[in-house]
């Protein structure tokens, strides 16, 4: 049984979100006269991804809009009640620091090559379209992939099983033989292993809580082909510690 293609995450995936969103918020509140505010950059950042954190679980959950879910991380952020407008204008001047830092992860064009012409490639996001396509467009990479697939317009998020088949559906692949690749454990591996695609979690160092057992992992994309060669279904080892 082989693996015809791969279904990527980008946030902190092939994307490095995670520096990015920290140099752009702290570039944000520097020019908006707001890091006092918060004491310190690193007291700031870290409120900033607790709001984002709790406010995409909302999204994820389907209670929330994308939208509303972005205008709800700028007022609890702020601690104001600002109109749709305020909230929209706001994060807008963020986006524009934020996307100043925007960067591949190093190991990313070396395995998307590694891979060319074995394996087909396409993008599942619990994000919005338009934020991800501009975003893989600006990255060079966007060429890379035949779809991208956001929970945002699917109208179902990871880890169901759903949002996972919409993606095999768009390779026309079953799902057996569609590798999924993504940095949440619980989201992305545990959710990808039980729509029954081979789940490959990408552990960057960023996951701080507790590990589900079990987990096909790797620490580097350089490690991606050569698992997807091996025997990838049956009698293959997890490699996590």
């Amino acid at each position: 049984m082989s693996i015809r293609a791969v279904v990527w995450d980008i946030d902190d995936t092939i994307f490095d979100y995670t520096t990015a969103d920290r140099a752009g918020m702290r570039s944000h509140l520097r020019a908006e006269g707001l890091l006092e505010r918060y004491g310190t950059a690193e007291r700031a950042l870290a409120l900033w991804r607790e709001v984002t954190n709790a406010q995409w679980r909302r999204f994820e959950a389907g209670g929330v809009s994308f939208e509303d879910q972005r205008r709800d991380r700028v007022r609890i952020f702020l601690d104001a009640p600002l109109t749709d407008a305020q909230a929209d204008d706001w994060f807008h001047r963020y986006v524009a620091y934020y996307q100043d830092a925007w960067a591949l992860f190093p190991d990313v064009l070396p395995a998307l090559d590694a891979l060319a012409g074995s394996h087909r490639h396409a993008v599942l996001s619990n994000s919005s379209l338009r934020n991800q396509d501009h975003k893989l467009r600006v990255l060079g990479v966007h060429d890379r992939f035949e779809s991208v697939l956001c929970a945002a317009e699917l109208g179902i998020a990871k880890p169901a099983a759903e949002a996972f088949h919409a993606a095999c559906d768009a390779l026309r692949l079953p799902a057996h033989e569609v590798a999924y690749v993504g940095d949440q454990p619980e989201i992305d591996a545990v959710g990808a292993e039980a729509a029954g695609l081979f789940s490959v979690w990408l552990d960057r160092g960023l996951w701080t809580a507790e590990v589900p057992p079990g987990l096909r992992r790797i620490t580097s994309l350089a490690e991606l082909p050569a698992l997807l060669r091996a025997d990838t279904r049956f009698g293959a080892p997890s490699t996590f510690g």
